[in-house]
């Protein structure tokens, strides 16, 4: 699941985005409403988690531009403003949940999670393939029942692989998916993850090189 926080308190959009990826998300974070828009312009997120009161461009209106995209990205907005006026007022304006400050942070990743779920096609709650089961709740990964103990990196991995059910998944789409943008693109992050997932799960392999094209479980 990739996320973008929107939040001009830098230090909570920090600690937001560092929490979320010990989740094993793949999270952006822009400081401006403005900044929003141009990243949504070209990044796909699945769950944008919005500050309302946003400097420049304000969030009632980053999350009006965003609805109206219809692109299939859900909103959780934050406010300091709790009463039910204001809530009804942000969904009104197209965010899809709505949590007020300040929040218990167990409570928005549960809300990040479901948001991600609906933004995307049901999926079965635990992901088996070729011997290969991977358990997205428990956060578990057995190979022919033995437990296989991965990095967050190695899950998201392993998960996209298992996610695309023998399609071909692209090493670019890998660090879509599986990273921020901090990543370089040029770098072999992929690879040298592949080459120690490969490992881990042992013999006989099970993770293809498509020449060209990338990797399928």
């Amino acid at each position: 699941m990739r996320v973008l926080i929107v939040e001009d308190e830098e230090l909570l959009a920090d600690t937001i985005a560092a929490g979320l990826r010990e989740q094993s998300l793949a999270v952006d974070v822009v400081y401006d409403g403005e900044a929003a828009l141009e990243r949504t312009s070209y990044v796909d997120y699945d769950v944008v988690v919005l500050d309302r009161d946003l400097p420049a461009v304000h969030g009632d209106d980053v999350c009006r531009e965003l609805a109206g995209r219809r692109a299939g990205v859900r909103i959780l907005m934050l406010t300091a403003a709790g009463d039910v006026d204001e809530r009804v007022t942000g969904l009104s304006l197209g965010a899809d949940d709505y949590l007020p400050k300040p929040f218990v942070f167990a409570e928005l990743v549960a809300r990040v999670r479901a948001l991600g779920r609906r933004s995307t096609p049901p999926l079965p709650p635990v992901l088996s393939k070729a011997g290969v089961t991977l358990d997205p709740h428990r956060r578990a990964v057995t190979r022919d029942g033995r437990p296989v103990e991965l990095t967050r990196k190695e899950f998201a991995v392993l998960e996209e692989l298992l996610r695309a059910d023998g399609g071909v998944v692209s090493a670019e789409q890998l660090l879509d998916r599986a990273w921020d943008e901090n990543i370089d693109p040029f770098s072999n992050i992929v690879r040298v993850a592949m080459t120690t997932l490969r490992r881990k799960l042992g013999s006989p392999p099970v993770i293809e090189t498509v020449t060209g094209a990338g990797y399928r479980l």
